[in-house]
């Protein structure tokens, strides 16, 4: 149960001053069983004139900012740094809670769900070519009269894109459409994502994108504290009945939640963007943006406290 700091930095820079139109963030994550919110700071400069926070369509938790109308600036810079205490489920627990049911692959959603999991479920990316389905049923094969084990499956395909598929980092926004990702055999942590999530979508699974943040908890911090692997990463998770949203890292071929410190969650990438907003400007005003994201383990707190 790793305590971590993490301090993310989102700056823009313009080569003249602009303003600034409300811009949407998605930097706080919400408490939940697997993760404890012990102080949460956002900072940003130019100080906004509003600063509302809301929920969406998801229950994600997000901060709305606005600034004057009169407001000129040649930079913004957002700042979001956290404490908490991650709790990932670890291995066990998917196989321990699942529904008895849904234990082996195809499983049938109980009825009272598929109304919330249906459009969840749905291809949402084209693949004419049937690529994706292709590549997602060399997953579900038959060992003799046995029919595929579900978490064996979804297992087999996380650890296949980390094997198969070369990591690329691309600064560019977008994400590629999985059947381009399969092409190329190359992506960033999001279009991997997609990926797995599309592919588990063309099986008649409920799939999710998840945001956040990607941590080491094998570096062990000295008493002033160590750097992890910290950065902004993009996972999915899985809807199996008895054991909910299963989390599931492509990139990395992490399974359930492990290292991984979920901010947000959605239907399509494109819908959890940890920033995003507009200027008042010229096209060939900015002149770039950095993020920069810290994840700093902590030295562990007595058990009471953790508990």
């Amino acid at each position: 149960m790793p305590r971590l700091q993490i301090t993310h930095r989102t700056e823009y820079a313009y080569q003249r001053p602009v303003g600034l139109l409300r811009h949407r963030l998605l930097v706080r994550p919400q408490d939940s069983h697997d993760l404890r919110l012990h102080a949460a700071t956002l900072t940003v400069d130019p100080p906004p004139s509003a600063t509302v926070w809301a929920h969406d369509v998801f229950g994600n938790s997000i901060c709305l900012l606005d600034w004057p109308e009169d407001l000129q600036t040649e930079h913004l810079t957002i700042v979001s740094e956290l404490e908490l205490t991650h709790y990932p489920s670890g291995l066990g627990v998917p196989a321990t809670t699942l529904d008895p049911a849904a234990e082996t692959f195809p499983f049938a959603y109980p009825v009272a769900e598929i109304p919330d999991v249906s459009r969840l479920a749905e291809r949402q990316y084209p693949d004419p070519a049937g690529r994706v389905d292709r590549w997602a049923r060399r997953f579900v094969t038959r060992e003799g009269d046995s029919p595929p084990r579900t978490l064996e499956v979804l297992s087999a395909m996380t650890r296949a894109v980390k094997a198969e598929f070369a990591y690329q980092a691309r600064e560019a926004e977008g994400t590629q459409l999985p059947a381009e990702t399969l092409q190329r055999q190359s992506g960033t942590c999001r279009d991997f994502a997609l990926l797995m999530m599309e592919a588990a979508r063309s099986l008649g699974l409920a799939a999710r994108f998840v945001t956040g943040y990607l941590y080491d908890a094998d570096a062990m911090p000295d008493p002033a504290g160590q750097h992890g692997a910290g950065a902004t990463h993009a996972w999915c998770a899985i809807y199996l009945p008895g054991a909910g949203w299963v989390e599931y890292d492509p990139t990395n071929g992490l399974l359930a939640g492990a290292n991984l410190v979920r901010v947000g969650v959605s239907r399509t990438p494109e819908q959890a963007l940890p920033v995003s907003g507009g200027f008042l400007g010229d096209a060939e005003d900015p002149l770039g943006l950095r993020v920069d994201v810290e994840v700093m383990l902590l030295p562990r707190r007595g058990l009471a406290e953790a508990a």
